[in-house]
Formats: structure tokens, C-alpha cells, sequence
């Protein structure tokens, strides 16, 4: 990068000026990794101090079939597959109970698009679990899966969300992003929800209340520039609606796990390889620095391994997904180790060792409790980097 572009981007940085297009382009086209983390790092200990975030949650996936067959999915199956599932709302109760222990307080519930489900087998769901549950917050669906749900109900996506909330739901989860720019999302995505629909459910959300989060998977086919199309896309939403909570980079994975069984189901493969921890770091630096207006940035731990995620911490991040004990979406594809679960005490040593003071929160991120950081009279242990 340019010596002058270098010192005028730091100086809008350290003035707090909102970036440009060009700006994170620019941004993305830096092999000064250290540089950026050190930018991302200022933005993220300006709005957040020394905290890094966790909750205590459960992922439930109540069916994994699917009408689309998304280039980059494993999950779904086809009616009639071997491995295919459709819960029955009881035994997701007792599922989700199971889970209760360790004082739970979010439950993730994400699913495939059922051709055959009935509309009211979703309120019903929600409605029977927060009376199991009246404690743990219902995190719930995508705005795919809100679009859905219109065309098998015939109610509008505001009426949908209000039933949905009377039963329980506290936000939905962020998924169905991908990458929003058409030259990339034909080739990936096979379903009806786009920018245009995925923005109109989440603006609907906001103004009823809801906080919802945001996401990006990378590290596919897209190429930076449509990394900063889709964040850009999403800060205007924000600008308008101050609905999201965080943003959620992704990482994109091969599927060495499903394939076992004769069938890969990621298309994208044979053609892709997944980003490197390099470009992990940047892309959450290069986030945190154009998303001045959302609070928090999330590392998801379970798709960038657990040493990603700390360095993570020091690249804009300032969250770690919680103690997901069975993720189905997305597998431990490339071997670097991500274990299936995390307990608090896992969550807390893990914020500890890569220097900052870990704080329980809510789904709303109301803090529950506050922890001490590391312990500054040990000289090994570390300290947060300073800005």
C-alpha cells in the first residue's frame, strides 16, 4: 500500500471517519496484517474496552430437509435420504431440556426449508419450548426461512413475526447472507431470498423490537470487493434501522465429513479453498473498521478453530459464539481441532489466555456477570494489546 494511502486511512481511523468503498478495498488489498490488527483493535477497545462477550447457548436444528440444494450446503437433505429428519415438536422439547443444565439462557434454532411442514408447526415449536424453558431465550430462524414461511402460510412476513414473537421468539439468527452481489450469489444460492427480502424481514424485525445479528460467509467464491459491497449494504440497513447487534463474519467449509457417505453436497469444493487464518484475521479487521455502527463483532469459534478465534480477539473482534455443544450446519471440515463443546470454565480460560476480561451476556447483550481478566501479578499471563 501507498505510504500516503496508508497514513490517510490511519488518520480517519484514529478521527473516527466513516470509511468509504474505496477505503475497504484499499484496506483488503494490505499484506500488513499487524497494521490492520492494530486499527481493528483501536476501533473494537474504543467501543468495547477489554471485554470479550460469551454466552451460554444450545444450537437446535429441527429438520434438516430442504427444497434448496445451496452450492456451499451440507446440511440439507432431500425427503426420503437416509439421514434425513424431521423432529416431532415433542422430542425437540425433550431435546432442548437436555440441554438445559449450566444455566442455558439462548436456544439457536435454525432449519432446513420442509416442502411439507405446516406453518403452524413453528409458532407451536417456539411456544412449547419457552414454556419448557421460560428462562432461555428463543433465538430463532433465518430470513430465509421467514420468506418461507410466507409461501406456505399465505400471511405477510409482519404477520408472521408477530405471531412468532407472541410465541416466544426474541430474535432471529442472521443466516441466509451468504454474500448479498448477485455476480456471486447466482452461483451459490438456491433459494428465493435475496438482498431484497432478506433486508425487508430484518428492517420488519427491527421495528418491532427485535435486535437481530448479521453475517457474511467468506472465503468461497466472492473476492473482497463483494465482501465490502455486502458489509456496506448492511451499515446503510443499520444507519437506517440500528437493529443489529453484531456482525458475524463465517467461514466458508469443505465437507470431508458427508462425503463418506457417496455424496458431496458442497459444490463449490472441486473449485474453492478455504481461507487461511491470514484471511480470517483480515477480514474481521477489515469488518470492524467498515461497520462503524454496529456494536460488536463475533468470532463463531466452531468455524475458525479456537487458536483463529483468540487472535481473532485482537483483530476487531470482541465476542465468542457460546458453548454450542452439537453444531450440524457446518462440520470440522479441515482438521485444525475445533472440539464439539465448550463449558464457561472453557469460554473463560480461552478470553483469559488471549488477554481480556470475559463478560456473560444475554441475548440482547445485557450483561449477566462480569469475570476477572487475566491475572496481572503472573508474568506469563497475558495482557489485552495496547492501543
Amino acid at each position: 500500500m501507498d505510504a500516503g494511502l496508508k497514513r490517510e486511512l490511519e488518520a480517519k481511523v484514529h478521527a473516527g471517519e466513516r470509511l468509504t468503498r474505496e477505503d475497504g478495498i484499499a484496506l483488503y488489498e494490505s499484506d500488513d496484517l499487524a497494521w490492520l490488527g492494530g486499527l481493528a483493535h483501536e476501533v473494537r477497545t474504543r467501543k468495547n474496552g477489554d471485554v470479550v462477550h460469551f454466552n451460554v447457548n444450545r444450537h437446535l436444528n429441527m429438520t434438516n430437509v430442504c427444497t434448496a440444494s445451496c452450492a456451499y450446503c451440507s446440511f440439507q437433505r432431500k425427503p426420503g435420504e437416509k439421514d434425513a429428519y424431521t423432529m416431532r415438536i415433542e422430542e425437540a422439547v425433550r431435546l432442548a431440556k437436555a440441554m438445559e443444565n449450566d444455566s442455558l439462557t439462548e436456544l439457536h434454532i435454525v432449519n432446513g426449508l420442509h416442502p411439507n411442514l405446516p406453518w403452524r408447526y413453528y409458532p407451536r415449536s417456539l411456544s412449547e419450548l419457552k414454556k419448557a424453558l421460560p428462562h432461555v431465550s428463543l433465538k430463532a430462524f433465518t430470513a430465509t426461512e421467514i420468506h418461507h414461511f410466507e409461501t406456505i402460510s399465505g400471511l405477510s412476513a409482519s404477520e408472521i413475526l408477530d405471531e412468532l414473537i407472541e410465541a416466544g421468539l426474541e430474535s432471529l439468527t442472521g443466516g441466509g447472507a451468504e454474500i448479498f452481489d448477485w455476480e456471486v450469489r447466482q452461483h451459490i444460492v438456491d433459494h428465493a431470498t435475496h438482498w431484497e427480502d432478506w433486508s425487508r424481514i430484518h428492517r420488519l424485525a427491527h421495528e418491532k423490537g427485535l435486535k437481530t445479528p448479521c453475517t457474511m460467509l467468506y472465503g468461497h467464491i466472492e473476492e473482497p470487493r463483494h465482501r465490502v459491497d455486502h458489509v456496506l449494504r448492511l451499515r446503510e440497513l443499520q444507519d437506517e434501522t440500528g437493529g443489529f447487534q453484531v456482525f458475524i463474519p463465517l467461514r466458508y467449509q469443505h465437507d470431508f465429513v458427508d462425503m463418506q457417505d457417496g455424496k458431496v453436497r458442497n459444490k463449490l469444493q472441486a473449485r474453492t479453498t478455504m481461507a487461511t487464518g491470514a484471511e480470517a484475521l483480515k477480514t474481521f479487521a477489515v469488518s470492524r473498521l467498515l461497520f462503524d455502527n454496529v456494536p460488536h463483532v463475533k468470532c463463531f469459534w466452531v468455524m475458525h478453530g479456537l487458536q483463529t478465534t483468540q487472535l481473532a480477539l485482537q483483530h476487531g473482534a470482541d465476542d465468542m459464539d457460546g458453548s454450542v455443544v452439537e453444531y450440524k450446519i457446518t462440520h470440522d471440515a479441515d482438521n485444525y481441532g475445533t472440539p464439539n463443546k465448550l463449558t464457561r470454565e472453557d469460554l473463560l480460560d480461552l478470553i483469559r489466555d488471549a488477554g481480556f476480561r470475559p463478560v456473560e451476556r444475554n441475548t440482547r447483550y445485557e450483561a449477566i456477570r462480569e469475570y476477572p481478566g487475566p491475572d496481572p501479578e503472573r508474568r506469563e499471563s497475558p495482557q489485552a494489546m495496547r492501543v
